[in-house]
């Protein structure tokens, strides 16, 4: 099998607008558009929800229930959330969002965990759904894979892995994904190692943003292999918690909602904390049609001082968005065959 960390390559593009562009924005209906969800024929909203910025201190839990009901009624059914957001508050107000009035049924659910081992992964799976008030989530996803030993944990005997396959064939999840933000490569290895063992995996979360592809591209590294393989592109990142906004960058808030949006994802997850956050991503799809390689070009050269060194991208060059650094017991103890092997490192 050819791998496919070698047919990347590092070294940044001749032309940072050599990219994948979406030539059909996706099915409009009412204020939102529609795409398919990577090879299925489900369709999701272009624009998601991030459960984060809904559980920040901010917003009092009466205020992010209101927001995420305000977007559902107007055509997100994409929610994004994790085990580990503001201890758990991030996914008890999604819950309670849609527990009320159908909700539920009118949303398509993501969650994300962090453990490594099968023990680990299967409790917070199992804490996932009574915090979010469901007995079946949409999409799961392995969370953090930042490090390069990370594919090895999730894959290993006993791994997570093994948790998630097991709750989707008890209906606890539908489909089975994995999230990152550090590397590129880390992204291809996780692809290589599932192609490895014969999975597929149903989607892949990582940054896609104005800067990204001037610097340890993600567009330019690993879109390609998810095309190819039918995967869901699930973009995040597109103001990084608005550290790109702060970089005097000459380029509209909207613009980049534009950029993520003409890239061929699945859908754009961009945090949401008030109402005009929220009015600010539907006037980015009301707005949206797709670029062609020129009009990219000239909004990439206008990042590209910003973007060159990585200073802006702090996921991609500091710990600062590392959750599972900083928490390292997120992630749970080594597997049994690797504590039987080296019992005094553990």
């Amino acid at each position: 099998m050819p791998s496919i960390i070698a047919h990347a390559s590092e070294n940044p593009p001749k032309d940072p607008a050599d990219l994948p562009f979406v030539t059909d924005p996706g099915e409009r209906r009412g204020d939102m558009l529609y795409r398919h969800f990577g090879r299925t024929e489900e369709k999701i909203s272009a624009i998601g929800i991030g459960g984060f910025h809904l559980g920040k201190s901010a917003l009092t839990d009466a205020e992010a229930v209101r927001l995420i009901h305000r977007g559902i009624e107007r055509g997100i059914n994409f929610l994004d959330n994790c085990w580990d957001y503001n201890s758990g508050r991030s996914e008890l107000r999604m819950g309670a969002a849609l527990a009320q009035a159908g909700y539920r049924k009118k949303a398509f659910l993501m969650t994300k965990i962090d453990g490594r081992t099968k023990q680990e992964a299967a409790k917070q799976i199992e804490t996932s759904l009574t915090r979010l008030q469901t007995d079946c989530i949409d999409l799961v996803q392995h969370h953090e894979i930042l490090r390069f030993d990370d594919p090895d944990r999730v894959f290993a005997e006993g791994g997570a892995m093994e948790a998630l396959l097991e709750a989707k064939q008890g209906g606890k999840l539908r489909y089975i994904g994995f999230t990152g933000h550090k590397h590129p490569r880390i992204h291809l290895q996780m692809l290589e190692a599932a192609a490895e063992r014969g999975f597929h995996f149903d989607a892949v979360q990582m940054p896609l943003n104005v800067m990204d592809a001037h610097f340890r591209s993600f567009a330019h590294l690993v879109l390609p292999a998810l095309i190819e393989q039918g995967i869901a592109v699930l973009g995040m990142k597109c103001f990084a918690d608005s550290v790109l906004l702060k970089s005097g960058a000459p380029i509209e808030p909207i613009e980049y909602l534009h950029y993520a949006l003409n890239l061929p994802t699945s859908v754009v997850i961009t945090g949401m904390e008030s109402q005009r956050d929220m009015d600010q991503a539907f006037e980015a799809i009301r707005t949206f049609t797709p670029m062609g390689r020129v009009a990219v070009a000239e909004l990439l050269a206008r990042s590209r001082p910003y973007a060159l060194a990585g200073k802006y991208e702090l996921f991609k060059t500091s710990a600062t968005f590392d959750g599972t650094a900083k928490n390292a017991s997120w992630l749970g103890d080594d597997v049994e065959a690797v504590t039987k092997l080296a019992p005094l490192l553990s």
